[in-house]
């Protein structure tokens, strides 16, 4: 047992327990060599999982030691010790983004800066081939100017590394996680992205948006469940609604979320006066609290809070994949997309101004009825399964590559419904007939290469459709 004054590897003396998490503990400590502060991390410890926790930690230092960015956690070491090994990082001065949240929420502007520093960390991240998977507010530390460092990799998947996740353990925070990390479909770097998503709607919103009272009731939420439509983000909300779509093919790359969020941060959003804007701090709204208040952390890094990533034992660990399992039965074909419910206008025809005469379609370029996607690199045999299950209850369905269409995000399989349709609500008029009427079975897309014309999704009930379904000058 570590206690204050205690030398690890002749040279760190530790001085202050900061706290503890599912993956280990972390102290404040002295480099006498270098007469500094540090963080040090050591593996939890526990006799039944210690060998998997070493790994993972472990993981965490290779993974952070990859990585250079002003806004990723520096790993100075790794201390090869017995009976667990030690991460020497730097020592972040500040708070956790979890702490801050607990004085109120972020202005839209804000949480526009905040966002775009973790992508630019998770771009560095992606670029090397690591994802996070666990982006929250507890791994996000500020630095006295506010700056953002992202921290705790320790879950993170490095390519082409086996996963580790011990019998009966959840690894995660299921009300941050993606949907295609639940069902186990796709693990690539939009999942971070719709955590990012999520953090950011906590920032502006204060309350969690898909956090149930049971980790079950939490994971069927992620899945199924609509997000309560935005009423404070103001010119964020376009940014919350197109990343907050379970389709990952739909969401916008990183390259373009940067590009919205610049324009948030800099107040250049289109229609930005017409939006509701929140105040700077502003009281919590009670339907949710995001944590219960914490002491301060320097670092931030696994601190002893009410929520940690979930170590679930084997029978809860049974019951989630079998949950999960009859969600998927159920929803076979699943394409993920935005709900109803998160309209925050009525729909155009009814309150649009009198439209521009469209201008004319190229060769080539239509409306599609998109009725699920699924990435390249699950290879041509399952897109041919896929195919065949979906031609069971749309005959006409084919498929495309997004990659061969500017509209569409690159890397997937798009399975579609070629109609033609006139705009988007010809196509979910078509899915309502054919029984496909949830933006988890159908979105109208429109196919080109024009790629500002990614916008136009158009997202059911045919009758009140979100999103932009019809295409003008």
């Amino acid at each position: 047992m570590n206690a204050p004054g205690d030398l690890v590897d002749g040279r760190f003396e530790l001085v202050e327990r900061l706290g503890s998490g599912g993956m280990g503990t972390v102290w404040r400590a002295r480099d006498t060599v270098l007469d500094r502060e540090v963080a040090l991390k050591a593996v939890r410890s526990d006799a039944d999982t210690v060998g998997v926790m070493r790994e993972r930690v472990l993981r965490e230092a290779r993974a952070l030691a990859r990585l250079s960015h002003p806004h990723v956690v520096t790993v100075h070491q790794i201390v090869a010790a017995e009976p667990h090994p030690w991460i020497v990082m730097e020592l972040v001065p500040g708070v956790s983004l979890q702490r801050r949240l607990d004085d109120g929420t972020l202005t839209p502007t804000a949480a526009a800066r905040l966002g775009r520093q973790v992508l630019a960390a998770l771009r560095a991240a992606h670029a090397a081939g690591i994802q996070h998977r666990d982006v929250k507010p507890a791994n996000i530390l500020l630095r006295p100017d506010g700056d953002a460092v992202l921290t705790d990799f320790g879950i993170a998947a490095l390519q082409g590394t086996t996963g580790l996740t011990a019998t009966g353990e959840f690894v995660g925070s299921p009300e941050y996680m993606a949907p295609e990390r639940i069902r186990g479909h796709d693990d690539g770097p939009a999942a971070d992205l719709w955590s990012l998503g999520v953090v950011l709607y906590v920032c502006v919103e204060g309350v969690s948006p898909l956090r149930r009272p049971t980790t079950l009731a939490t994971l069927a939420a992620v899945l199924d469940d609509p997000l309560p439509p935005p009423t404070r983000s103001g010119p964020l909300t376009p940014v919350l609604e197109a990343l907050l779509v379970r389709d990952p093919a739909a969401r916008p790359d990183a390259a373009r979320l940067d590009a919205m969020l610049a324009q948030v941060e800099a107040g250049t959003t289109p229609d930005r006066a017409a939006l509701p804007t929140a105040t700077s701090v502003a009281p919590r709204p009670t339907p949710t609290r995001v944590d219960t208040p914490h002491p301060t952390v320097p670092t931030g890094v696994d601190r002893p809070r009410r929520r940690t990533p979930l170590m679930v034992a084997a029978a809860t660990a049974l019951a989630v994949a079998t949950a999960t399992a009859l969600i998927l039965t159920v929803r076979l074909g699943d394409t993920g997309g935005d709900d109803k419910s998160r309209a925050t206008t009525p729909p155009p025809a009814t309150t649009a101004p009198a439209k521009q005469k469209p201008t004319p379609t190229p060769a080539g370029d239509r409306w599609i009825a998109q009725l699920h996607s699924e990435p390249v690199s699950a290879g041509t045999a399952n897109r041919d399964r896929r195919l065949a299950v979906l031609r069971q209850s749309v005959p006409e369905t084919t498929v495309l590559r997004s990659d061969d269409h500017a509209s569409l995000r690159p890397g997937y399989w798009v399975f579609y419904a070629p109609g033609p349709f006139s705009d988007g609500r010809a196509a979910l008029t078509f899915c309502a007939e054919r029984g496909r009427t949830s933006p988890n079975t159908c979105i109208g897309r429109y196919v080109s290469a024009n790629a500002t014309e990614y916008a136009l999704q158009c997202r059911p009930p045919a009758t009140a459709p979100t999103g932009r379904c019809t295409r003008t000058d």
